[in-house]
């Protein structure tokens, strides 16, 4: 299905269901009447791993928060259809590290749109509070590469989230700048997979307004997966508050165009919609 008209879409939201996020729904919602979007995805974080831990999980009790989240957009969609769409997902961490909980995780809801992602590697905390130095951050980026390689070829979701996560905190902790030229085998890989998959890769801004100053991925890699075939991308701010609504959404949706691509994506009912780059 391809939709032709100026459509502004943010496809990767949280909101205050998250541990981390700041709005409520409704908030986000009139948020996004005010500035313009025609599409919202609500992908409150499930770190899959953590359903076992229940109310011990540093996290919040993760199904009862995706539920609320569920919940919060169910009731609002109908409100709020005449201005904007609003749809479910869940932004799925580490789901490797335990099949059984993902498993869980995905049963929750009938979601349209799931992202996959990797914070943290198994037994060790999330990126953001890693300290980094020259000896351990080629190991890390390699354990990293490698479970997003077996995310890409195994897991059940649509797109794959900021495939360069960790760099937004190397970038802003250290001198360090990663040689990526080392990983372009095993990226070329994880590529070929999602194309094979029918899967999306996300083109994440938040990084062009981070240390990095740049998309997660950049420019080179969003190049690369359209030379290799890649049909399917999503563009999302990663916003965790309204101010952060769509922050670089159209700049996202640019450097698609830049990079070859005619359209982008957005997932409702599991299913990719096309939508016309209109620049």
């Amino acid at each position: 299905m391809v939709i032709f008209m100026k459509i502004i879409c943010d496809t990767h939201v949280h909101s205050d269901n998250s541990f981390d996020g700041e709005s409520s729904v409704l908030e986000i919602c009139n948020a996004a009447c005010e500035k313009g979007l025609n599409t919202v995805i609500i992908t409150d974080h499930m770190e899959a791993p953590d359903i076992k831990l229940g109310d011990k999980s540093p996290y919040g009790n993760m199904k009862e928060s995706i539920s609320k989240s569920v919940s919060d957009v169910e009731s609002l969609a109908f409100e709020f259809k005449d201005k904007l769409k609003l749809l479910k997902g869940m932004e799925l961490g580490e789901p490797m590290h335990v099949p059984k909980l993902t498993k869980k995780a995905l049963d929750i809801a009938d979601f349209d749109f799931i992202l996959a992602s990797v914070h943290n590697l198994k037994d060790m905390e999330d990126f953001y509070y890693l300290e980094y130095n020259e000896k351990n951050v080629y190991p890390l980026l390699d354990k990293y590469f490698d479970e997003i390689l077996d995310t890409a070829q195994n897991a059940d979701f649509d797109s794959l989230a900021h495939l360069t996560y960790p760099l937004r905190y190397i970038y802003e902790r250290t001198d360090i700048k990663p040689d990526m030229d080392r990983y372009s085998e095993i990226i070329d890989e994880i590529f070929y997979t999602l194309i094979k998959r029918d899967k999306a890769l996300e083109i994440n801004t938040s990084g062009l307004f981070k240390e990095i100053n740049s998309t997660l991925p950049g420019i080179n890699m969003i190049k690369r997966f359209k030379e290799l075939g890649g049909k399917y991308i999503t563009v999302g701010s990663d916003a965790h508050n309204c101010k952060n609504l769509a922050q670089g959404i159209e700049e996202g949706i640019e450097l698609a165009k830049t990079c070859g691509f005619e359209y982008y994506t957005v997932f409702e009912n599991r299913e990719p919609k096309l939508i016309e780059i209109w620049y």
